[in-house]
């Protein structure tokens, strides 16, 4: 389930001063995906999104993944592939997010700076509210050529 948003998203970068780099972690196992829910007083609060977070300054889109998922969920990643890059254009704020497939290297997620992980599979993603940034990249993970490992 997507997020209903009164802007349109918007799949080309987006040149603007208040645009956020986020880097999110695409992490599988066992045929399911770690889910992360944003805190009720956050932007977007309470609903799920891939983890990761705001890319700060002189730091590459993946070394702010790694950083972000270790003070998120207190766990190590490899950083793979990028799946996808999307834009899009909130009232508020613009984000710029890329997508990486991750590979779990050690520990197990927990909820330190969320307010709680889940790993579903691709039948359960449809149950969960999500931004509507990442509506595009939802519907690539629905469809039978996904990245499910």
């Amino acid at each position: 389930m997507i997020h209903a948003d009164p802007a349109p998203a918007k799949n080309s970068k987006l040149k603007t001063k208040n645009c956020v780099e986020v880097s999110a972690a695409l992490i599988f196992r066992g045929g399911k995906l770690l889910i992360t829910q944003r805190h009720a007083h956050s932007h977007l609060g309470g609903l799920w999104e891939f983890p990761g977070g705001k890319r700060e300054a002189l730091e590459t889109f993946e070394q702010c993944l790694v950083r972000e998922i270790r003070e998120e969920l207190g766990v190590e990643i490899s950083v793979g592939a990028l799946f996808e890059e999307i834009s899009h254009a909130y009232p508020e704020k613009s984000v710029h997010l890329k997508f990486f497939v991750c590979r779990l290297l050690s520990g197990e997620p927990q909820p330190l700076d969320c307010a709680a992980v889940k790993w579903v599979d691709r039948s359960e993603l449809e149950a969960h509210e999500f931004p509507a940034a990442d509506a595009q990249l939802l519907e690539q993970l629905k469809s039978p050529r996904g990245a499910w490992a």
